[in-house]
């Protein structure tokens, strides 16, 4: 078996000209250099260097080997420059769950800090109701989630991010739209559209948790563009994050809900026994960006 000393002590003969430069730069025994270039060239048949007493060059068969030599070192070199990379966490990717989207700050602006530094790092990004996200965070389909947190998750470790004030979403024209804040109270004989999907009840829950029981919800498996369009079309009203009120959707209006309560925490989610290095460079990258979010 060829080893890779063998092949680095070739180049480094050629390239210093002779063995005892060659012995000086690697830091090794200019008998153990020759050594090892001749075992090289017992073990491929082949005479790779002529010596002279004006120095060392390849022979005609050597000058094709040591141009495949310099490939494959460089080659291996890359080699270990990725993996170390991907084992630091500066490189490779990972799957995102997403319980909303990033459409505003300050979960937009997180991601793209993150994006700003870490430019190897390739995300894909997978949105999909409450209950499948825990269910890919838990099977491995997924490295990492951001979650509303009054996700239930249980067995897996979640991480507090911020809390984002919560706005009514109300037609134009609606009775609520002519006031500038809304209480909770304004709500309790509103139709509350909520988008939910099958098997999953925590976005109704927690609203009823603020607005009261007794509430006429209307879920809808939609997504929330649908949701809002149903809200622009005179359907109800729902709740929405300061985030994806700074979206503008014609027909719709948001108006501040003031309510010491009226907010939502957003929050990290990951296995435990997760061993993915960009997985934990994103957790710790989001975890200290979101204490200066909340510093500011």
């Amino acid at each position: 078996m060829i080893e890779i000393s063998a092949l680095r002590s070739l180049l480094a003969v050629v390239e210093a000209g002779s063995f005892a430069g060659a012995a000086r730069k690697l830091g090794v025994d200019t008998s153990t250099l020759t050594r090892r270039v001749t075992e090289l060239e017992d073990e491929l048949g082949l005479t790779l260097l002529e010596r002279s007493r004006s120095g060392i060059r390849a022979t005609f068969g050597g000058a094709v080997v040591i141009v495949r030599v310099r490939r494959m070192l460089a080659d291996l070199e890359m080699l270990v420059d990725t993996a170390r990379a991907n084992g630091a966490g500066q490189s490779g990717e990972f799957r995102l769950g997403l319980g909303m989207s990033p459409v505003g700050d300050p979960l937009r602006r997180l991601l793209a800090l993150w994006r700003l530094n870490h430019p190897m790092v390739a995300v894909t990004v997978h949105e999909m109701p409450d209950h499948d996200l825990y269910a890919a965070l838990t099977s491995r389909r997924l490295g990492v989630a951001l979650l509303a947190g009054y996700v239930y998750c249980p067995n897996v470790v979640t991480e507090p991010l911020f809390r984002e004030r919560l706005f009514a979403a109300l037609p134009e024209g609606h009775i609520l739209s002519g006031k500038t804040d809304i209480r909770w109270s304004d709500l309790r004989n509103e139709a509350i559209l909520v988008q939910e999907w099958e098997g999953s009840h925590a976005t109704r829950e927690f609203y009823a948790s603020l607005i009261g029981i007794g509430i006429p919800f209307r879920s809808h498996s939609a997504s929330e563009q649908s949701v809002f369009a149903l809200i622009a079309a005179g359907f109800g009203v729902t709740l929405a994050t300061e985030s994806q009120a700074q979206v503008n959707v014609p027909g719709m209006v948001y108006r501040r809900i003031a309510e010491d309560n009226a907010s939502v925490e957003v929050k990290l989610a990951w296995m435990p026994s997760s061993e993915d290095a960009v997985v934990g460079r994103f957790i710790s990258f989001m975890r200290d960006q979101s204490r200066g979010e909340i510093e500011d």
